[in-house]
């Protein structure tokens, strides 16, 4: 197994938890590299769900090394409660390991966070999970942030966080008439996380690289998905770091030619959490029949997803902006007795345009209307298939036409959430 990265290539919330927990049973070192605790991995091995943000999906191998890159953004208390939560079911936190480069989210970060978002007025609110993430990397870019580095240096971070403090309380309380935050209190509570994650904190540059050349397999896990990066997706309505292939060389430290295969996950369906425009999105009985049967609903948040058919234009624009070697395609269970299936193929504008690549503006795609193929459905229970060749010829067809609408060769297909439901088409 070489380096590979798992990405998602739609809205996230693709189920990359289960490839990756797949992919982790091989890999030797599981590093995640961007995002925070917005997000959520759910994986169910023995019999047993677990519903990871921050900590690596390899936690859950004893022998594997679990990396928190420099390109995160940590929460301490949520990362703590999520080692101890591991601890206590018996999965041990000895191999997990923070960058000190990797950027701390302060209780101001979430508060701000909410703050901003009611201050929108609706038509302009980003959907935000009110986590801290966007302020933190806000923070991260005006190079006034605080690191691990910082946290686990008791009299370093005291210093710089009373400043960050002062600086926040003046902003909460003039900008949004908020009240002002304890800061002595936020200091000592602080203090305490540095003291208990100062033994996870290593140089994760130096252990990746390492072990790149002593030849050991490497998984890069993604979070979120491509058209939420901030660069590449549906700006405004996107997270604040970079979730395409290429933002894991950089949030870990070491450079592209150390990633050798891009695995994309994509729902056999699309799915979306927040504001923005959804070419696909489904209003009717058949979008909210779609919702409960793959139980839509945010690992982290609980909100419900908004759902649609599968949309190849943004499978083919996630091809190419990620460089993707392969595709895994899950849920298709889900559509089973949803009738025919319908694949937009192309958007069309209000004057007749048709377009086959996505657009790079967020007011042309909000004026972009579906083009569909509608492909005969299938009703079967097809959870208990275990190889390709069981599924029905209707599925072995509609996953056909993905491939070919989307130009990558797709080479697993997910018809449950158990690992034995990963279904490997030769």
């Amino acid at each position: 197994m070489p380096s590979k990265v798992v990405v998602g290539v739609q809205w996230g919330d693709e189920g990359k938890g289960k490839i990756i927990d797949i992919l982790a049973q091989e890999a030797q070192v599981v590093v995640r590299a961007q995002g925070g605790n917005n997000a959520g991995h759910t994986v169910e091995q023995g019999g047993e769900v677990y519903k990871l943000r921050t900590v690596p999906s390899g936690i859950l191998y004893p022998d594997t090394l679990c990396l928190i890159g420099n390109g995160v953004v940590v929460n301490p208390g949520s990362l703590l409660a999520e080692m101890d939560g591991l601890e206590a079911r018996g999965i041990s936190c000895a191999n997990l390991w923070i960058d000190p480069r990797a950027h701390v989210i302060m209780p101001w970060h979430p508060l701000i966070d909410g703050l901003a978002e009611d201050a929108r007025d609706e038509a302009h609110r980003i959907g935000t999970t009110r986590n801290g993430i966007g302020p933190c990397y806000m923070d991260k870019a005006e190079r006034s942030g605080l690191r691990i580095w910082d946290l686990v240096h008791e009299e370093v971070f005291r210093k710089k966080a009373r400043i960050a403090g002062e600086e926040k309380n003046r902003l909460i309380t003039k900008l949004y008439g908020a009240q002002p935050m304890d800061l002595d209190a936020i200091i000592e509570e602080y203090v305490g996380y540095g003291k208990r994650l100062a033994s996870h904190v290593a140089d994760v540059s130096v252990l990746v690289y390492n072990s790149y050349n002593e030849g050991k397999k490497i998984l890069f896990e993604g979070a979120q998905g491509t058209l939420l990066d901030l660069d590449m997706g549906t700006y405004p309505f996107v997270t604040s770091s970079h979730p395409v292939a290429g933002g894991f060389a950089i949030g870990s430290g070491v450079g592209p030619r150390m990633i050798d295969e891009v695995i994309g996950v994509a729902k056999a369906y699309t799915t979306r959490v927040g504001e923005g425009p959804f070419p696909t999105e489904l209003f009717d009985e058949v979008g909210q029949l779609i919702r409960d049967k793959g139980h839509e609903y945010g690992t982290v948040t609980g909100r419900p997803r908004r759902t649609g058919w599968f949309d190849a234009v943004i499978l083919r624009y996630a091809v190419r902006v990620n460089g993707l070697t392969q595709l895994a395609v899950n849920k298709l269970d889900t559509l089973a007795g949803v009738g025919d299936l319908k694949v937009c193929t192309a958007y069309e504008l209000p004057d007749g345009t048709r377009l086959t690549e996505y657009p790079e503006s967020l007011e042309v795609l909000a004026d972009c209307k579906p083009v569909y193929e509608t492909i005969p459905g299938f009703t079967e229970d097809i959870s208990g298939c275990r190889s390709f060749d069981e599924l029905p010829e209707s599925c072995r067809s509609y996953i056909a036409e993905l491939e070919r609408l989307c130009g990558c060769r797709i080479t697993m297909v997910g018809v449950g959430p158990a690992r034995e439901q990963n279904l490997v088409r030769a």
